[in-house]
């Protein structure tokens, strides 16, 4: 580690501020050959750490710079083994949280760029994804806003980005575990005032595994445009669903619920039916999915329009 570099860097430790100029300083004593040494990387976490207001200069040095010593400079090159994501996941929880939204665009920058990560890393940071969702509050790096109890235009661009990344666990695709992280954040948010990017994010994210992953390949261009399609479609027969899907399994039973495991309707099961490449058991993970708030909601409508729709049922 240069001189230079480390006197700027306990500077920033000392005072916890780091301007732009300090940023370019770092650049040029520390990264001038494209390389980030495990001191540097150490350091440039520590100061992290320090700052409670980031800049958009540091941001970006600090996620490019880390990510890159994380991709690409540990061995081997590309894939990030258990030991670097243990490593990865130590940093971040330094203080017992993540710290900012500069590590939480780290951790999708890391998802973007690798060729694949290990579990544990996936874990963690799809929990940190949806506790950002749930909690966060405050600028994001791209612009647009973290909000807490909904989900804002910038925290849907998030979810999507980790969700579809090359490292993601279904690249190109969506998995089980992360069709379920869509519908637990949906169930948490329904009392907010949502952006309309989420519901189609949910709508494509739950949709892309019910359809894709039987299959263990991502969807193809065509289905990938029809589903696209399908969100922007504000025509009279969409409405016309929506109206007869809201008879047919809108009427709570007994207890109160829309969906009972004792008296699961027929609707939901004729509704399902129709969906394109459907296991049984991914129609039993949906039926459960949608009784898990008691209510058949907007976004389990608009997700059975889409599975249920003729077009697509062949």
């Amino acid at each position: 580690m240069s001189m230079h570099f480390s006197e700027i860097a306990e500077q920033a430790l000392a005072d916890g501020v780091i301007c732009a100029g300090d940023v370019l300083a770092l650049r040029r004593a520390g990264w001038a050959n494209g390389q980030i040494d495990p001191d540097q990387a150490d350091v440039i976490f520590a100061i992290n750490h320090k700052l409670n207001h980031p800049s958009a200069e540091w941001t970006d040095f600090f996620v490019e710079a880390i990510g890159e010593y994380v991709v690409n400079q540990l061995e081997p090159c590309g894939y990030i083994t258990e030991a670097n994501g243990d490593w990865l996941i130590a940093h971040i929880e330094h203080d017992g949280r993540l710290h900012s939204l500069t590590e939480l665009e780290l951790l999708v920058r890391v998802f973007e760029k690798a060729t694949q990560v290990p579990e544990a890393l996936r874990a963690y940071a799809l929990a940190q994804i949806e506790q950002t969702v749930l909690t966060g509050e405050g600028p994001t790096r791209c612009g647009g806003e973290l909000g807490k109890g909904n989900v804002t235009d910038a925290e849907a661009r998030i979810m999507r980005r980790v969700l579809f990344a090359s490292g993601s666990e279904r690249p190109a695709g969506v998995s089980r575990r992360e069709a379920e992280l869509l519908f637990r954040i949906k169930d948490e948010t329904l009392a907010g005032t949502n952006a309309p990017e989420w519901k189609r994010l949910f709508v494509q994210g739950v949709g892309n595994y019910l359809q894709g992953f039987t299959l263990h390949s991502p969807l193809s261009r065509e289905r990938a445009a029809q589903l696209e399609s399908f969100m922007n479609d504000n025509s009279s027969s969409v409405g016309r669903f929506m109206v007869r899907a809201g008879r047919a399994i809108g009427t709570p039973n007994r207890a109160g619920v829309v969906f009972g495991r004792k008296q699961a309707p027929v609707h939901l099961e004729t509704l399902v039916e129709t969906a394109r490449q459907v296991t049984q058991d991914e129609k039993v993970w949906l039926e459960e999915r949608i009784e898990a708030n008691g209510q058949v909601d907007e976004y389990d409508q608009a997700l059975l329009e889409f599975l249920a729709e003729d077009g697509y049922a062949h």
